[in-house]
């Protein structure tokens, strides 16, 4: 039987596979000729001493033993002539519902407003030299969704929704590296993510499912309270035996569109705020306790969180050696977002530091206004948009300056391509979001000497942390609470945060699409 060891390590001796068998070895008092295979199970860096250490819990085969029995297992079938499912988007939740209709035994046929991820790139390149915006293929619409360009983290707090586990094997199967199966905050980074859904894709197509680009689906074909379809954009109607909704949380004229139609929407909280970023040596430094990282680390993260005045400021989608990109889906609006290689190489890190932002916060909208917290966003990012005017350019301030309530009349190098102009953030935010975030950062700088430094940039607006609309669903069946067959899903609908808890929820809805489906 294998035998399972937990090491602490240094950065250096736990910074090769050779290295980490050598140590395990020895721990256990095992003769290496006996040794078959190390594995590694899970992995954590623990920098809250002067001294920083790798956590590692590693289990050795002895040779001869099969060290692939937990490894999930994928029942793929040939769906060509199955009952058709329709999936509207996709992202991280629809490519998952998709995956886990096929081993169920249904068709996926998959509608994605957007392009291809590989088409994806070029109108991305387009947005980050500033020349211009394809409203349907961008950073947050197209083949992978919003999560196609990000950091691709994978960690998740949803662990009691479903197996985190497939979810990663997956995504590894289809060409992740190996460490997302046991790094404790794994990610994927954008440069290897594109790879990763092309060839989930493929296992689509290959097992009998389609997937339609450039398809916006406009309503949703209703009949007798039951969902028979639905109808584009350029009046083609698609039939299936249910619909999945997974949009994304930027489907702000999907939202729109299913109101108009009556179909029920309800506003939920939801937060916006800022990115903030600064040299990765700085925050290496902070982190690692003055000590340069050296070869033997990675780029350092950081988590902050505190209440203020009864909402929560907190940093959101920190990326370590990333770049601040254009996230807007429409005209005259900013939005920013962070994403990172999967190397981390870059000099910069940041994160988005938002507030959260309940119903009762945006006073000038009905409470009753299902879209009311869409609507207030997207007030938000136009505001941004007024301070520049410049297309994609962006307004920022340095972060001392923020806090003080000064202007900036220079900014310090950033990785936003699209480029900054100096703004005063501090006096067009919302007064309870710029006091929020103003008590926040300061509290963050006691946490983190260092943190509040000139040679850092608040840069406007974080502002798609989350869908500001759920689509209700019956908290069994998973089906619309007002119209059957009709299968809200992910992020956008309300029910997911981020690669794996949607993806989680994708195959969640799968299943109750099944169960539904066998009831007849």
């Amino acid at each position: 039987m294998p035998y399972d060891v937990n090491l602490i390590l240094t950065p250096k001796q736990a910074s090769s596979n050779d290295s980490i068998e050598k140590y395990a070895v020895s721990r256990l008092g095992i003769p290496v000729a006996k040794v078959g295979r190390t594995t590694i199970l899970r992995r954590s860096i623990d920098a809250r001493g002067q001294k920083v250490k790798v956590n590692l819990k590693v289990r050795v085969f002895a040779k001869g033993e099969n060290p692939e029995t937990d490894v999930p297992t994928f029942n793929y079938q040939q769906v060509d002539n199955k009952p058709e499912v329709l999936v509207v988007g996709a992202g991280s939740a629809g490519l998952f519902a998709s995956l886990r209709l096929i081993e169920l035994g249904y068709k996926p046929i998959i509608l994605e407003r957007g392009k291809d991820v590989s088409s994806r790139k070029r109108d991305i390149a387009m947005l980050n030299r500033n020349q211009g915006l394809d409203p349907n293929s961008n950073y947050a619409f197209g083949e992978g969704g919003a999560g196609a360009f990000s950091d691709g983290k994978l960690f998740t707090r949803s662990h009691k929704r479903g197996d985190c586990q497939r979810i990663l094997h997956t995504l590894h199967n289809h060409g992740a590296q190996d460490e997302i199966l046991y790094e404790t905050h794994p990610h994927i980074g954008t440069n290897v993510l594109p790879r990763v859904i092309s060839s989930i894709r493929q296992t689509i197509e290959g097992y009998g499912g389609r997937i339609h680009f450039n398809s916006t689906v406009e309503e949703i074909i209703v009949e007798n309270g039951i969902t028979k379809g639905v109808t584009l954009t350029n009046g083609e109607k698609v039939e299936g035996v249910t619909v999945v909704l997974a949009t994304g949380h930027s489907a702000r004229d999907f939202y729109y569109s299913l109101n108009r139609q009556g179909i029920q929407l309800e506003a939920k909280p939801f937060a916006m705020g800022v990115r903030v970023e600064h040299p990765q040596v700085l925050i290496d430094s902070i982190q690692y306790h003055g000590r340069r990282r050296g070869d033997y680390l990675p780029a350092a993260t950081y988590s902050l969180a505190i209440q203020v005045e009864g909402r929560g400021v907190y940093s959101f989608c920190m990326c370590p050696g990333g770049y601040i990109v254009p996230a807007a889906t429409g005209s005259e609006e900013i939005v920013v977002n962070g994403m990172s290689p999967s190397g981390r190489s870059s000099q910069w890190a940041n994160s988005g530091i938002v507030v959260e932002v309940r119903l009762e916060d945006i006073p000038f909208l009905a409470s009753h206004n299902p879209l009311a917290g869409l609507q207030f966003q997207h007030e938000f990012e136009r505001l941004a948009y007024t301070q520049v005017q410049k297309g994609l350019t962006a307004p920022a301030q340095r972060l001392t300056h923020f806090i003080e309530g000064k202007a900036s009349d220079t900014l310090p190098q950033c990785s936003y391509h699209p480029g900054l102009m100096p703004s005063r953030v501090d006096q067009w935010l919302p007064d309870h979001l710029k006091a929020r975030l103003q008590v926040g950062f300061r509290e963050f700088g006691r946490r983190m000497s260092g943190f509040i430094t000139d040679q850092a940039v608040v840069v406007g607006v974080e502002s798609r942390t989350s869908s500001p609309v759920r689509i209700p669903r019956d908290p069994h069946s998973l089906e619309h609470i007002q119209v059957r067959r009709l299968f809200p899903c992910g992020e956008g609908a309300g029910y997911a945060g981020g690669i794996v808890s949607s993806a989680i929820d994708g195959e969640r809805v799968a299943e109750a699409i099944h169960r539904v489906l066998l009831k007849g």
